[in-house]
């Protein structure tokens, strides 16, 4: 890891929560540690001031569609996991815990999940699963989406299995929830509004003695148009939100990407999940990204704000694997 990578890393340690995002990977129903392989997306905002994790990406041309905000600076573990291996991404909104929200009740949409080899290359990125629209929707009855009437009513709970007989090697998963709730026009149309994309990443590292190769997949940012039917989409055609509905209200939803690889598990299903270890909440953060820039600074009793410093970033993905730096923080913080 470079010297600027390092030092990112070490200001982004201690930092969680608030838009949804993976506070934790269960391998077979067991919790590896809250945190641990998960590139936690930045803060986009000073302490006091409104700040949270995953802003979210609206840019369909940003390398934030990759792995979120600075999604490029490596979490310092990676979680090791054999094939047809269950994993549970354990997804929150401010705690780690069965009582929290997981996401807003009005962010219906789609959630999905591929995998890359670590580092991605061009087209590197093949879809595991996905999940949409899965209930249409019979007026006055709403339609029932993946983000807000399984992930969120599951507790935060998305499963995908590890694809049979996968060559071992270093990999990142790419689990994502899009939210449709602006999305009935684009962002590119009007920055204000459009869909929102909540990617996370989790690094981790195949065993075994598999032979099976990813395919020729797809490429983040690439993989997603404006002119997709599944990122400009009325989700309220499928809602009891909308009393009436125009000629061109569509209560179908085609899912956004690729199809799901041949080569993935047909189904995954949930499996009991043991008890969770590390932390359940959030310390105060004090290091935050904001138009391209780093600033760190103290913050103490939820009153005090001190500017310590502040430096440039602009995404920098290696081509080659880089082995995580040491870890000596429990949970990250």
């Amino acid at each position: 890891m470079c010297r600027s990578s390092a030092l990112i890393l070490a200001l982004l340690q201690g930092q969680a929560f608030a838009h949804t995002f993976i506070w934790g990977v269960f391998v077979n129903g067991v919790d590896q540690g809250s945190f641990k392989g998960i590139r936690i997306p930045a803060y986009n905002g000073a302490p006091g001031q409104g700040g949270y994790n995953n802003s979210p990406v609206k840019n369909l041309t940003s390398i934030d569609l990759r792995c979120n905000v600075m999604g490029d600076v490596q979490a310092a573990d990676t979680i090791k996991v054999a094939p047809g291996d269950n994993l549970t991404f354990d997804w929150h909104h401010d705690k780690r815990s069965t009582t929290d929200d997981v996401i807003a009740d009005s962010h219906h949409g789609p959630s999905l999940v591929y995998i890359s080899p670590d580092p991605p290359t061009e087209n590197s990125f093949v879809k595991l699963w996905h999940s949409g629209l899965y209930e249409e929707s019979t007026f006055p009855n709403p339609g029932k989406w993946s983000t807000t009437s399984d992930i969120a009513k599951n507790q935060g709970s998305m499963n995908v299995r590890i694809p049979k007989g996968l060559k071992a090697g270093h990999y990142i998963i790419r689990a994502e929830m899009i939210g449709l709730h602006e999305g009935e026009v684009s962002f590119e149309v009007n920055p204000i509004r459009g869909a929102q994309f909540y990617p996370n990443c989790v690094q981790i590292e195949v065993t075994g003695d598999g032979d099976v190769e990813l395919p020729e997949g797809v490429s983040f940012p690439g993989a997603y148009s404006y002119e997709d039917p599944g990122v400009v989409y009325d989700v309220y055609c499928s809602t009891n939100t909308k009393t009436t509905k125009s000629t061109s209200c569509i209560t179908t939803y085609p899912i956004p990407g690729p199809t799901v690889w041949s080569g993935a598990y047909a189904e995954t299903t949930q499996v009991p999940l043991a008890q969770v270890t590390g932390v359940t909440t959030h310390p105060d953060w004090s290091t935050w990204i904001k138009k391209s820039a780093v600033t760190s600074a103290t913050y103490t009793n939820k009153k005090s704000l001190t500017i310590v410093g502040s430096q440039a970033y602009t995404a920098s993905w290696s081509t080659t694997y880089q082995t995580p730096a040491p870890n000596t923080k429990v949970g990250h913080w």
